[in-house]
């Protein structure tokens, strides 16, 4: 259990998804089996996640001033987030919409909204929580600015700091220095390898990755680089240290919206309370595969109980 806050550079979005038979053709309509309509974002869902693990959590979320908006207050009470996490700015909520397939697959696209709003000025008064937390966490749906500042911050009080560059955008260097743990998936990692001007096809190759370019990142500021391959389970690197292989957990997937962020909220939340590396990774692996098995992202974030009854706890 961790017993200081988790501090969560959020994202929130209203998030629209669809039930699909397949991904539609351009000029095409398709018939959805459902509809989703939930509070989501990156942000929102790596705090939801760490709240059912156990931990308390802080942080910030912004919003704008329109109807969508209102959908975050209900949220953060349902989750048993703490409402001092909701920033009011002038400007549209952040929304998305996404497509899910037979198979789980899943494609979306997200209009940020307030959350690019977010500025290292706001994080910067919020510093005496940042500096008592137990990991400072954050993801791509917010600017850099807030980002390095958090994570400044958070380096000067010796606080650990988990980085997912999701939707992916190149990797600003005085970011990637102060980044502790790295989480990226098979797509993130050629796109990220190719930002550095480095091997882009045999980037999220398991054997290649941990040999050359897992230990590259890792020269960079990382302490951990932790490569996710969806059903075929994740991958971790650390200096001075064989990589870890985790496969991944047989599940019945309907709809793979979200696993991303429980697994890199779990792997970090487990690491802050002092886990292994492997078992940390596992319990992520869990909680990922387990967020695939029901529709949607907010009641599909698992327990801690089923974490560990997954992942043989």
């Amino acid at each position: 259990m961790v017993g200081k806050a988790v501090f969560v550079l959020g994202s929130f979005v209203v998030a629209c998804t669809a039930k699909v038979s397949r991904f539609p053709r351009p000029g095409e309509s398709l018939a959805a089996e459902i509809v989703t309509i939930e509070p989501g974002g990156k942000g929102l869902n790596q705090a939801i996640m760490a709240r059912r693990l156990g931990a308390e959590v802080d942080g910030l979320l912004a919003v704008g001033d329109d109807l969508a908006a209102s959908f975050a207050l209900p949220a953060l009470e349902r989750a048993g987030l703490p409402q001092s996490m909701l920033l009011r700015l002038t400007g549209s909520t952040g929304s998305g919409i996404g497509f899910t397939d037979a198979r789980g697959e899943t494609c979306l696209a997200i209009a940020p909204g307030a959350n690019f709003a977010l500025s290292a000025e706001h994080v910067r008064q919020r510093a005496p929580a940042i500096a008592k937390a137990a990991l400072v966490t954050a993801q791509f749906e917010i600017g850099d600015a807030p980002i390095e500042a958090a994570f400044a911050l958070a380096r000067q009080a010796g606080v650990p700091t988990l980085l997912n560059p999701s939707p992916f955008r190149a990797i600003p260097a005085a970011i990637l220095a102060l980044t502790s743990i790295l989480v990226v998936n098979e797509t993130e990692a050629r796109s990220l390898a190719a930002a550095l001007g480095r091997d882009e096809d045999g980037a999220a190759e398991p054997q290649h990755f941990g040999k050359a370019f897992g230990p590259a990142l890792l020269k960079q500021g990382p302490q951990f680089v932790v490569l996710t391959r969806g059903a075929a389970g994740a991958m971790a690197v650390a200096a001075d240290a064989a990589p870890v292989m985790q496969e991944g957990f047989r599940v019945e997937t309907v709809d793979s919206l979200g696993a991303g962020d429980a697994f890199a909220a779990t792997l970090g939340i487990r690491l802050a309370a002092g886990r292994p590396l492997p078992d940390a990774l596992r319990d992520a692996a869990a909680a990922g595969a387990l967020t695939t098995i029901r529709h949607g992202v907010f009641d599909a974030l698992p327990t801690l109980a089923a974490i560990e009854a997954l992942s043989g706890r």
